[in-house]
């Protein structure tokens, strides 16, 4: 199985990260916000980490297109590609 990690859509409180992570490791997401929080308390560190992750971590394609994905009809670039086309004429 190909296993990717993105920013989770459904459970997310800032920009899905740590619920992204979490169904990636698949444990609580509320243990991996903990960890980030002591993070950025003790050393600050936590923040730094937290923003570049939401910054290099792609987020989870919809359902719709994740079905289509796992089909292998199409690209995930390809779907990103047409959800800015339709964007831009709206």
């Amino acid at each position: 199985m190909d296993k990717k990690l993105y920013r989770s859509r459904t459970d997310k409180k800032i920009s899905g990260v740590c619920g992204g992570i979490a169904e990636y490791f698949n444990i609580d997401s509320t243990i991996i916000r903990l960890v980030v929080v002591f993070l950025t308390l003790a050393w600050f560190t936590g923040l730094i980490i937290y923003i570049v992750a939401a910054l290099i971590i792609p987020e989870e394609p919809a359902p719709e297109d994740l079905e289509q994905i796992k089909k292998g009809a199409v690209d995930a670039d390809v779907i990103k590609e047409e959800e800015k086309d339709n964007e831009d004429k709206a």
